[in-house]
């Protein structure tokens, strides 16, 4: 029962199939695998190792800020997120000290030891020699150079500028001497004093803009804090010289440290100055009262008076007393008021002057620490910068805070003085009436008390400044300075670099191998092609010729392509006597493919001789009639002797034969002898203009049914059956169609144009065979190499 038409493949899935590709390349994975392990060691042993350097600081709490915020606590407010650690790492992190720590190391130089294939950067005490610039530090830190040196003796050196991809002339300098360079005159310095070991070393100087160097370690560098509500920071940094990375983790927590107390220091100044006026100001008033108590005593010679009023006098004191503490805070508020408004930008303001309102104290405080934060990043930039622009609206705002609440205060302090001295006044009115001495003298002695009262306080709030500015403390606690977080270097990770490289080395050939695969479409050998035709019988395979390879078998030969001829010799047999015994059919075997180069004809060629090694009487027929092939096989060094005389070549042929009536078939039948064979060969004859109709004459069905009673076997080399129709013409004289694929070449979708003729009745007795598979493709007898020919050893093989 012929099979019907599936035109698709088995879905059963085969390890052994899947993985076959995979094994096959197990040479690619072995070099693969080995080129990645050895690009892996050459990349970890010539990339600079680095170290990882770290730093913990504690951030300490402001008390007074903290009092202040205090009242809010309870309300959570501003809670959220511990806001005040993330502006101190913002602060700590700013360009600003970066660009400080930068300069006071002098990283923007650097210097290399070169060497034949990784140039190792020297820094500190392990760098040979200093170099010193005799330029100003303006141009050392916005210049960028390259130079060469080589020590040539203990003292002498020779020197060469880098401009681009040019090196300038070697000329020798020595140590200490000026050098001469395009940006300025230099100076190098021995830095161990010994110079003799490096004699003949080769060293590259590479000085760069300050500002980019900083910018760089300022993105390197990582800050993090150990949890959301910890004060405790961690500064990390790696780098490839260890030493450099903990100089410039200390460098930082120096520099904000240092800025922090400069800003403290600042403002107990501009405190101090203030209350210095002050006190120079009453002094005076004190010294004056004094003055005019001397005169009055001794101008009335009076010694000691009597209390006679002694209560209205203590109401008179407290009221006058209360007037001037009300005076001193609205004079204080007026010459706060004043350098307020006649402050020119933005400068430090003085703070606890003795104002009782809290909110100006606050205020005041805010304002001077944006006044110290707008001064340190106007060092590194300037007033366009969005940062300052943002810093001047909240200046602007806070001095019209403290105008408003000055001018507020102001006013109240007056309505207070009226009010005091208007009691002052009626208190005084009732001690007018005791005896004028003792009035003015009480007066004179009020004055003094309470003139003295501010003078001390006064005094009292400059010692509180003084202490302030010399117990100036940091923002940070350091908790570890800098220190190496590891022994060995954190980059290259060599395990994770060998891991990595082991499976790119194994994921690029599978890689590779997987595309493949994936986009093959091509039948590659016997087992493929019966699993996508299904029943449909795929009778052998032949192996691919090399081209010192014979392409006609010979006699006795125990070859690849002999041991499958004779397969599908045995295969062809059965299938004809089975179709003998069950439809008494002839032997006609059909030769086609899908496309002229599969091998159709090197098949019928060579079929053609396999039969006749059985001693069969075989026939061949040309019946490619416009793309002949058969006389390559049968002509020259294959051919020991012709039969006949040679018809090929304008003799007489099939087509000779269709298109002359006179023409017999035995005139157009040639017996040969190739290789100690003899096959009778009808050749294709001249190429006709009309050879679709010439197959389709009478005399052609005539041809195929007498010539089978006089062989064993009658094989018709045929036409593409994708190309042509000549075919499908002559299709049904045919007991047997041998379907030529070749591996490597024919698509599994071209299958589908067989298989649809089968099933349609057009191709009767179809089966395939597969042709130039390669030797690691073949099935049965490539995997176990039974009864070939002797095989020879390889060359890196041993006997």
């Amino acid at each position: 029962m012929e099979p019907s038409y599936a035109g698709a493949p088995n879905n059963q899935l085969d390890y052994k199939e899947l993985f076959k590709p995979y094994i096959r390349n197990w040479k690619w994975f072995a070099a693969g695998t080995i080129l990645a392990v050895i690009l892996a060691f050459l990349y970890i042993r010539y990339t600079t190792p680095m170290y990882a350097v770290k730093g913990k600081i504690q951030i300490l709490e402001d008390q007074s800020a903290a009092s202040e915020l205090g009242a809010f606590s309870d309300l959570e407010m501003f809670t959220a997120g511990n806001t005040k650690v993330e502006d101190e790492i913002e602060i700590l992190n700013s360009r600003t000290n970066m660009i400080e720590v930068a300069r006071q190391l002098g990283i923007n130089i650097k210097i290399f030891s070169l060497g034949k294939i990784h140039d190792s950067e020297l820094y500190g005490k392990a760098a040979p020699f200093k170099v010193n610039f005799l330029i100003p530090d303006s141009l050392v830190y916005t210049s960028k150079a390259e130079f060469l040196v080589k020590v040539t003796s203990e003292s002498t050196f020779t020197f060469q500028e880098i401009k681009g991809k040019e090196v300038g002339p070697a000329n020798s300098y020595s140590f200490g001497g000026k050098v001469a360079s395009s940006i300025g005159d230099l100076v190098m310095i021995p830095n161990n004093g010994d110079m003799a070991e490096q004699r003949g070393r080769e060293f590259k100087v590479i000085l760069a803009p300050l500002i980019s160097v900083a910018q760089k370690y300022k993105h390197e560098i990582l800050i993090s804090v150990n949890n959301e509500l910890s004060n405790v920071i961690t500064i990390s940094l790696n780098d490839a010289v260890e030493q450099k990375a903990k100089d410039i983790v200390n460098g930082l927590i120096d520099t904000y440290n240092g800025n922090a107390i400069e800003d403290k220091r600042l403002i107990a100044d501009r405190t101090s100055a203030f209350i210095n006026d002050r006190i120079t100001e009453i002094y005076g008033d004190l010294s004056s009262v004094d003055q005019s108590a001397q005169e009055f005593k001794a101008g009335r010679g009076i010694a000691d008076v009597a209390s006679q009023t002694s209560s209205n006098i203590n109401i008179s004191a407290q009221s006058q007393q209360e007037l001037q503490n009300v005076q001193f805070q609205l004079n204080s508020a007026a010459s706060m008021k004043d350098i307020i408004d006649n402050m020119q930008g933005y400068e430090i303001l003085p703070s606890n002057i003795g104002l009782n309102d809290p909110t100006i104290a606050s205020t005041t405080a805010t304002f001077n620490q944006l006044v110290s934060e707008r001064n340190r990043l106007l060092r590194s930039s300037n007033e366009k910068n969005p940062v300052i622009v943002s810093l001047d609206e909240q200046l602007n705002g806070l001095r019209k805070s403290l105008q408003s609440s000055l001018n507020s205060m102001t006013n109240t302090l007056d309505m207070q003085v009226s009010n005091l001295s208007s009691r002052l006044s009626a208190v005084n009115a009732r001690i007018y009436a005791t005896p004028g001495n003792e009035r003015a003298l009480r007066d004179i002695t009020r004055q003094q008390q309470t003139t003295e009262a501010l003078y001390l306080y006064l005094l009292q709030k400059r010692e509180e400044s003084q202490i302030t500015f010399a117990s100036a403390s940091p923002k940070s606690k350091i908790i570890d300075r800098a220190y190496g977080a590891s022994e060995f270097p954190v980059s290259p990770k060599k395990p994770i670099i060998l891991l990595a490289s082991l499976i790119l080395g194994l994921l690029i050939p599978f890689s590779l191998t997987y595309l493949q695969q994936l986009l093959d479409n091509k039948v590659h050998n016997k087992v493929l092609l019966e699993k996508y035709v299904g029943d449909i019988p795929v009778l052998a395979e032949l192996p691919k010729l090399s081209k010192k390879e014979n392409s006609l078998v010979r006699t006795g030969e125990r070859t690849v392509l002999a041991e499958s001829l004779r397969i599908l010799r045995t295969n062809i047999d059965y299938m004809i006597k089975s179709k003998k015994r069950s439809t008494g059919k002839g032997n006609i075997i059909y030769v086609t493919s899908s496309v002229p180069g599969e091998g159709k004809t090197l098949v019928s060629a060579n079929l053609a001789m396999i039969f006749a090694k059985a001693n069969k009487k075989v026939l061949l027929i040309g019946a490619d009639i416009r793309n002949p092939r058969i006389y390559e096989f049968y002509s020259g060094k294959n051919v020991d002797r012709l039969g006949k005389p040679k018809r090929e070549n304008g003799s007489v042929g099939l087509t000779d034969y269709l298109v002359d009536e006179k023409i017999s078939i035995d005139e157009i039948i040639t017996p040969m002898l190739a290789h100690d064979q003899t096959v009778d060969v009808i050749y294709s004859g001249k190429v006709p203009p009309n050879p679709a109709e010439l197959l389709m004459n009478d005399k052609m069905k005539e041809l195929l049914a007498i010539v089978p009673a006089d062989y064993d076997y009658v094989i018709v080399d045929t036409a593409p059956l994708m190309v042509v129709s000549d075919t499908l013409l002559i299709s049904e004289y045919a007991d047997q169609i041998l379907y030529v694929v070749r591996a490597g070449v024919t698509e599994l979708k071209v299958l589908d144009f067989p298989l649809k003729l089968h099933a349609e009745g057009k191709l009767n007795g179809l089966s395939f065979i597969v042709n130039g598979v390669k030797e690691s493709n073949l099935g049965y007898g490539g995997k176990y190499g039974y009864g070939y020919g002797e095989k020879t050893k390889k060359w890196w093989k041993f006997a």
